[in-house]
């Protein structure tokens, strides 16, 4: 059997060596190795592993005297997560960037668990918390038997030092830093490198086969191991939120105002025909921005005793064609991230039929929503 190591790295690409040195101790070989990073932890990984001339991924096997070869790890191993458009993230600083991270974890850790002949051990060590979170969610929806999650503990003074990449069979002198920035020198025999076995529940077996057709989101993953047949959709206006399929989503007041106009507006049809392909429900702009009262009289509900003269002169207040497209996107990205792909489909608002003549409107039955004063 093939073992694949998957791990996230930041700027710190020591962890790559410590886990491999860590895996060796206890008698675990590996066969490939495959990072997730940024561009600037790639650009760390090929300027201190992988340089030709004095990498150190190249020195540790010389090290510890493993054969060139038997472990794959070159530059076409190192996964950037990149933007919709194919550029490089720099770093993952917001919601969007944590849900590239997210997709391109998934994304690999699909790939490499899809072959029974691997075993995939994942290294939760390196880069942002963020990146740690979102590689072990990865790997509890799609881990196997053999698949492994690890984490690196290191002797906190040659933890993250830029110069510590294992501990040589030979020990060697080593300039750290002690808690005031002074520098001294310590012999490397003093680092111990441990690894931690971290237990999980791997979902997979729970998954149905669609599922498993190719790499989902983490929403939709977990609303298709929710049983509960109908889905109801609550709007809480009390507690400012959305729930759905035991799942919750903060929403702005603005952007809930504008929602449960439309959840009300589905819910007060009086048509007999069943909801599944009608749309008659749906308004075009004009009568949406003609009705602006109702929703400024939701909005009143939801701010509570808030006077509206102390709130922001824009947005909700002068609702027109442009902010309303706002929130209706902003309403929609975070319907995705929270419920899935798969389920947005129902609770978006969503347009019918082109301009000048396009109507809006949510598609969940009316039976199956719920507004909460």
């Amino acid at each position: 059997m093939k073992n694949i190591l998957l791990a996230v790295v930041g700027l710190n690409p020591q962890v790559i060596t410590e886990t491999l040195y860590a895996l060796h101790k206890e008698g675990r070989h590996i066969d490939e190795i495959h990072v997730i990073t940024t561009r600037a932890g790639k650009e760390r990984i090929y300027a201190t592993l992988l340089s030709p001339h004095d990498g150190m991924f190249q020195k540790y096997l010389s090290d510890y005297r493993v054969e060139p070869g038997t472990i794959a790890f070159a530059f076409d191993h190192v996964h950037v997560v990149r933007d919709a458009k194919g550029i490089e993230l720099d770093d993952i600083r917001d919601e969007d960037d944590n849900a590239l991270l997210m997709k391109t974890c998934a994304e690999f850790t699909y790939r490499f668990t899809s072959n029974p002949d691997h075993a995939v051990f994942f290294s939760i060590a390196g880069g942002r918390k963020t990146m740690s979170a979102c590689l072990m969610a990865a790997a509890q929806f799609y881990g196997r038997v053999q698949d492994r999650i690890y984490h690196v503990l290191v002797t906190p003074e040659f933890e993250s030092n830029r110069n510590f990449f294992y501990p040589p069979p030979v020990s060697t002198p080593i300039e750290l830093l002690d808690s005031d920035g002074r520098p001294y020198v310590r012999e490397t025999k003093y680092a111990e490198v441990q690894l931690v076995l971290i237990p999980f529940v791997s979902l997979r077996e729970r998954l149905s086969e669609d599922m498993l057709r190719e790499p989902k989101d983490p929403a939709t993953l977990m609303l298709s191991l929710i049983r509960e047949k109908p889905a109801l959709l609550e709007v809480d206006l009390h507690t400012g939120c959305l729930r759905y399929k035991g799942r919750e989503m903060d929403v702005h007041p603005s952007h809930l105002a504008v929602y449960a106009f439309f959840a009300r507006e589905k819910r007060s049809c009086t048509l007999d025909t069943g909801c599944r392909s009608c749309s008659k429900c749906y308004l075009p702009i004009t009568v949406i921005l003609d009705r602006t009262e109702q929703i400024m009289d939701i909005y009143r509900t939801i701010a509570g005793t808030r006077e509206l003269a102390a709130m922001s002169d824009t947005g909700i207040m002068n609702l027109n064609a442009q902010n309303f497209n706002s929130y209706k996107s902003k309403l929609r990205r975070d319907i995705i991230a929270t419920f899935g792909q798969s389920s947005s489909h129902e609770l978006v608002i969503e347009s019918k039929g082109n301009k000048p003549d396009t109507r809006y409107g949510i598609r969940i039955p009316r039976e199956r929503i719920r507004v909460i004063l």
